[in-house]
């Protein structure tokens, strides 16, 4: 009976404790549980590069779809055994509220339309992931945070880079500056697009051109690379073929000044082959090139060091980490309030270009 009782004290005890345990704590201490991911727009990034890698990951598994094509549906459910109550479109989305296999709502829109996407899917009370860039307007960006904060969800940018383990290498180094004082960032990027095919990435108001669609990897990779915020920024941007780019942007440079008095010299094309951020300090330089690509991101230093840590999957790694900051209850790595500063200084870019004139970002 002595025994018995004691052992009853003792559970009741650990029952008590355990109630002082954060949920968050608890839910991160069960390592089977994964979150639940439902895919907005099934195009080429989520059929070829999202979907696969959700596969790859240990923290999430894809449970939904939301498509406005129909023809898409079976063939999504054959391939990933998604069942017809987590199959939504754009109308009815709203309903995944009451969907307990969802947990993250991932929107992979064109530009243009995260905002109000983004949004709706902020009120349905599942955490948001968006992909990059966040949305075509500071305005708009500021909105769909706040709906985040009204709905007390978590809002991550998919800025997949910040999670790789090379360029996560150079933002430390940016901090603890081991080659002296940086001075100089080159960031560039840019394909060889011979004849583009029409999409929204040539339609301004789904939120086309160079510096929405690449120019944001060069424009983040300037500020993670020096930790600081720009105080000016000129621009320029060349269209070459402007049978083709009747809208958007073909080239764009830009250069950005900091604090510190260091300059970053940004280039976006779809007219050229280019992927190298490098960064040159006082007593020496390093470099990743190249730099954004889904894989073989590497480098080196001035002094003969290599920057070639291996990772399977750049997007598996960054849903994980995302899923990780959910389960955990933590800050997320790339928050909404991330994704805004580059949109600010993307707007500036254009306004820049188009007047022809160094824009003061300090205060704006």
């Amino acid at each position: 009976m002595s025994l018995n009782r004691r052992s009853f004290i003792r559970n009741i005890g650990l029952i008590a404790g355990y109630s002082l345990i954060p949920s968050s704590h608890l839910f991160s201490n069960t390592p089977n549980k994964k979150l639940g991911v439902c895919l907005v727009a099934l195009g080429n990034y989520s059929t070829s590069i999202l979907a696969p890698a959700l596969q790859l990951t240990k923290h999430c598994r894809l449970t939904g779809i939301v498509t406005g094509t129909p023809s898409k549906i079976p063939v999504w459910q054959k391939k990933y055994g998604i069942p017809d109550k987590n199959v939504y479109n754009y109308e009815n989305m709203g309903r995944i509220a009451n969907n307990p296999d969802i947990d993250v709502i991932y929107i992979v829109l064109p530009t243009g339309l995260h905002a109000k996407y983004a949004i709706k899917a902020a009120n349905t009370g599942k955490h948001v992931w968006c992909e990059k860039p966040m949305a075509k307007t500071e305005k708009e960006c500021q909105s769909i945070i706040e709906a985040c904060r009204k709905n007390k969800v978590k809002l991550s940018i998919g800025y997949r880079m910040q999670h790789e383990p090379n360029t996560q290498q150079v933002m430390k180094w940016a901090t603890t500056k081991p080659y002296g004082d940086i001075k100089e960032v080159y960031a560039e990027i840019g394909y060889n697009v011979r004849t583009p095919e029409k999409s929204w990435r040539l339609d301004t108001e789904l939120g086309g051109g160079t510096m929405y669609d690449l120019g944001v990897y060069a424009l983040n990779a300037a500020r993670y690379a020096t930790k600081e915020e720009p105080i000016s920024v000129i621009a320029e941007q060349i269209t070459t073929r402007p049978n083709i780019f009747t809208e958007t942007d073909e080239t764009t440079h830009f250069t950005l000044e900091f604090p510190s008095g260091a300059k970053a010299y940004g280039k976006t094309s779809v007219g050229h082959d280019m992927h190298r951020l490098r960064v040159n300090s006082n007593n020496g330089w390093y470099q990743l090139q190249p730099f954004s690509m889904y894989a073989g991101v590497q480098g080196e230093t001035s002094d003969g060091k290599l920057l070639n840590t291996y990772i399977e999957n750049q997007q598996a790694k960054q849903m994980d980490d995302d899923a990780l900051s959910i389960i955990n209850n933590t800050d997320v790595l790339v928050p909404g309030e991330e994704g805004i500063k580059d949109i600010r200084i993307v707007e500036s870019i254009y306004k820049s270009a188009k007047n022809k004139k160094k824009i003061n970002l300090i205060n704006y």
